[in-house]
């Protein structure tokens, strides 16, 4: 194992680097929090399919394999489909409003008063994404080094806390373009063609299992028509995922990028679950379906692979780990902290005297992070709770906003009220992980914005006025404006 262990101590050495390299470079608020707003195509798609393929994409996507065969896809599949529509449908708007947060959006286009409580709901959304990733660390330091669970959490939280808070965005960007790397090698290129072999190949596979396992439908109809509702329109409304679109240089780098990176998400889809399945075939009686990845990467790989590919997989949890944790941060200085004392930030201003409050509110979310991780231990309700409150509280009012001219600021907080309380109801009554939750939520924020909107008066003409100028890329303060930059390119 030295040299397995010698693999992953580069790759955390290196991701540490960047941090510090990053603090160089992030010197105003735009540098910190969107890389400047100067990501080229290539570190753009990169890093967009780095950060929405974390560690529940990798081993819970294999997971899905090994337990439902290749229809075990469909949860990452949803994932891609969702940046997909994002990128082609939305992201060039998106990018040319020039805000830091999804509730800077909703002020633009309701007239500034909806930003708080949607604020909330993102900033818990983004908590616990950022806990669900973080947990995954300790599945990977067990693997590798036989790691007690708390420290495991506390060592690779901290590596990320600390190139986070060192570089913002930037060392977020740098090291996910690592990381997406690590990632295409560990897990397509090697780890997908040595599990195929040694289960004899696609022959001997479907000799071995039944024929369900080979069903592109086999999950289930409600379970994947669930994923669409959840991680589809999720992908559409996350701050995590947005903040990464404010990063593009132009819009049609926002475009087509995310467009390359969500194509790039459906083949990792398939990868994962016929990983799953050959390791189904190899080891039938796991005692977890979670285990199998950890399982045939460490029976199956030679030394030196295999550390690669548990890098690869540390690769994933920790690109979106910090993207949730950026996020979350953002979040909570800029649309609660800064509201709750009365001096809401607007883009523009003292930018650089700001780069040390975010720094300061990264390692505040951070250290809450990891203590939240340690004590807790469900991953999967932890996870279905945050997206359950994003879908069913800020879907409707986001993209109502963007499609529909007659949605007003009663209406958006009606939905964001009435759909984030009626999935808390029913998350209680039927269960965390039942999906009526988040169908009858989803059904009562979208009632209820129709319902109020046409009920009070319509939103303010020289509001639309100012929504529809930064929509075309116009009204934006001029210190926004992307700058050429070779790294970038």
């Amino acid at each position: 194992m030295a040299v397995d262990y010698a693999v992953i101590i580069v790759y955390l050495a290196g991701m540490l680097a960047m941090g510090w390299w990053g603090m160089r470079r992030a010197k105003s608020k735009s540098e910190f929090l969107v890389a400047g707003r100067r990501l080229g195509p290539w570190m753009y798609s990169g890093t967009m399919a780095a950060i929405v393929l974390g560690g529940a994409s990798t081993i819970g996507g294999v997971g899905l394999g090994y337990q439902y065969g290749l229809s075990g896809a469909w949860m990452v599949f949803t994932i891609g489909l969702g940046l997909l529509a994002l990128s082609i449908f939305f992201s060039a708007r998106i990018a040319r409003l020039k805000v830091y947060t999804v509730s800077e959006m909703l002020d633009l286009r309701y007239g500034g008063r909806a930003g708080l409580i949607s604020g909330v709901v993102m900033w818990a959304y983004t908590l616990m994404l950022a806990v669900t990733s973080t947990i995954a660390y300790a599945t990977i330091f067990d693997v590798l080094f036989d790691l007690n669970r708390t420290v495991a959490i506390i060592l690779g939280g901290a590596i990320v806390v600390a190139y986070s808070t060192l570089g913002g965005m930037w060392s977020i960007t740098l090291t996910d373009m690592v990381q997406f790397v690590v990632k295409t090698i560990g897990v397509l290129l090697l780890l997908l063609p040595i599990a195929v072999i040694k289960a004899g190949g696609f022959s001997e596979m479907k000799a071995k299992l039944p024929t369900e396992y080979f069903d592109p439908l086999g999950i289930g109809g409600e379970t994947i028509f669930t994923y669409v509702l959840i991680y589809t329109f999720g992908m559409l409304i996350g701050q995590d995922i947005w903040q990464r679109v404010f990063t593009a240089r132009t819009d049609r780098t926002a475009r087509w990028g995310g467009t390359v990176a969500g194509t790039y998400c459906l083949v990792y889809a398939i990868a994962g679950a016929v990983i799953g399945t050959a390791a189904k075939v190899m080891y039938p009686k796991l005692p977890s379906a979670d285990a199998a990845f950890a399982t045939i990467v460490k029976d199956e790989l030679p030394v030196g692979v295999r550390g690669l590919v548990l890098a690869a997989a540390l690769a994933a949890v920790m690109s979106t780990s910090s993207g949730a944790l950026i996020a979350c941060a953002t979040v909570a200085n800029n649309d609660i902290w800064s509201r709750l004392r009365g001096a809401v930030t607007r883009s523009g201003g003292e930018e650089h005297d700001e780069v040390k409050g975010n720094r300061v509110f990264i390692l505040i979310m951070g250290v809450a992070v990891i203590a939240i991780a340690i004590a807790l231990n469900n991953v999967v309700e932890a996870l279905t709770v945050a997206y359950n409150l994003l879908v069913g509280g800020l879907l409707v009012p986001i993209l109502g906003g963007l499609l529909w001219r007659r949605g007003t600021a009663a209406g958006a907080l009606a939905a964001v009220s009435v759909g984030g309380l009626a999935v808390i109801g029913l998350m209680a009554s039927y269960g965390i992980l039942a999906n009526e939750p988040v169908y009858y939520g989803l059904l009562s924020s979208l009632a209820a914005y129709v319902i109020v909107s046409l009920a009070t008066k319509p939103t303010d003409a020289a509001v639309l006025t100012a929504w529809r100028e930064r929509l075309a890329g116009r009204g934006a303060d001029s210190d926004e404006t992307p700058a050429a930059d070779p790294v970038t390119v």
